[in-house]
């Protein structure tokens, strides 16, 4: 599988979503380190975030709100909000 800067922001806003749980995330990243290619013209930026990632359910490491806004932003995505109000 080749992880473009694409595919690991929509695995974010899986996360973000609460469409995957940390642990499946970290997995995703786990596997993706150890089998996928990164695509080159985001190679290095790739491979740190996914690293980081993958160590996300580490307690001295962690993944904050903050971290993913970061890491959107360094994809080249805005990051914005929506409240939508559940009946």
């Amino acid at each position: 599988m080749m992880v473009t800067k694409k595919i690991l922001a929509e695995m974010l806003m899986k996360y973000i979503n609460r469409d995957i749980p940390l642990s499946g995330l970290v997995d995703w990243a786990e596997n993706m380190i150890m089998t996928a290619d990164f695509d080159a013209s985001g190679f290095e930026l790739i491979r740190d975030i996914v690293g980081r990632l993958g160590l996300a359910d580490v307690r001295e490491f962690g993944l904050s709100w903050d971290d993913c806004y970061d890491y959107l932003r360094e994809l080249g995505y805005e990051v914005k909000m929506e409240l939508l109000e559940t009946a």
